[in-house]
């Protein structure tokens, strides 16, 4: 009987393991190589459960033009998650529903480098905008933070 509690224990360890690994999102950060604020960013998106990795771009700008975001919606670093797009310091939760409601859009972006944005320094003076690339021209309201 003993045996079996063991076993038994043992097997719910190894599937509550498999099960947190399952639900790491990995993330790949692209951004200039001296910035610090993306990193600050980064460690944001880890600390709540994201695995980023972070890629040094010499010429950031071609790199989001390449990837269809529009210049208006550029932000300081550009993440591809989960095939979508997220631009610049947008928080976890419009993240989170940006891969839980698999909306038809390429992405979603917080332009420019936003005061009180995770990862930048200073206070939030107003709501964030989070807008949708690759939808309406001009572009839509994800949602407000």
């Amino acid at each position: 009987m003993r045996i079996l509690y063991i076993l038994a224990v043992t097997a719910l360890y190894f599937s509550d393991s498999a099960l947190a690994a399952e639900t790491v999102t990995k993330a790949t950060m692209y951004k200039n190589p001296f910035c610090g604020c993306c990193e600050g960013h980064a460690e944001y998106l880890q600390k709540s459960g994201f695995d980023v990795t972070m890629v040094e771009v010499e010429n950031l700008h071609a790199f989001k033009q390449e990837k269809g975001v529009p210049e208006s919606l550029e932000g300081c670093h550009t993440i591809m998650i989960g095939g979508y797009i997220v631009e610049g310091h947008v928080p976890v939760a419009p993240i989170k529903r940006l891969l839980a409601e698999h909306p038809q859009i390429k992405g979603i972006s917080l332009p420019g480098m936003p005061e009180g944005s995770p990862g930048m320094g200073g206070a939030k003076t107003a709501p964030f905008k989070i807008l949708e690339i690759g939808g309406s021209q001009p572009p839509k309201v994800f949602t407000v933070e």
